[in-house]
């Protein structure tokens, strides 16, 4: 787990403005091979396993590409954000843009890697801006349980 706050302060024109923001990254190992946990990322219709999301409007079969817009109910409230494909690398890496809320800018990039031991699950999540810090404090208990969640859910398929 690799965590990263920024916090600057400021003056212009006699106005004191403040910029957050944070960056962490988990890492777990799973068992599973590396396209099972692949097909699991990019399947968007199917976040049973993922602990923020309870559902999305992603027809079946619908797979991440780039551009692609959808929305998703959080676990926490009933209210639908939109999240942006912004960057797949097929196999490897799948980046979404959070659209949710003005003052608040969300990144969420999964990443997977093959090793000896095992696939290895990165999951990061960086937020920017003056209501990064109340809503970090509010779905950091769901961030923490992200890549181990993916992990479960891909090796109960193998």
């Amino acid at each position: 787990m690799i965590l990263h706050f920024s916090l600057k302060l400021g003056a212009a024109q006699g106005k004191l403005f403040c910029s957050f923001s944070c960056n962490k990254t988990y890492r777990v190992i799973s068992t599973a091979p590396v396209d099972v946990l692949w097909r699991k990322i990019v399947n968007l219709a199917d976040v049973s396993w993922h602990p923020l999301f309870s559902k999305t409007n992603v027809p079946l079969g619908l797979l991440a590409k780039p551009g692609l817009i959808y929305q998703a109910v959080t676990r926490l409230t009933p209210i639908p954000i939109r999240l942006f494909v912004e960057n797949v690398r097929p196999g490897e890496l799948l980046s979404l843009r959070v659209l949710a809320i003005p003052g608040m800018e969300q990144k969420i990039t999964y990443q997977i890697e093959s090793a000896v031991c095992g696939s290895y699950i990165s999951y990061s999540v960086t937020l920017r801006g003056w209501l990064s810090p109340f809503i970090w404090w509010w779905i950091k208990p769901y961030s923490d349980r992200v890549a181990s969640e993916l992990a479960q859910a891909a090796e109960r398929l193998v």
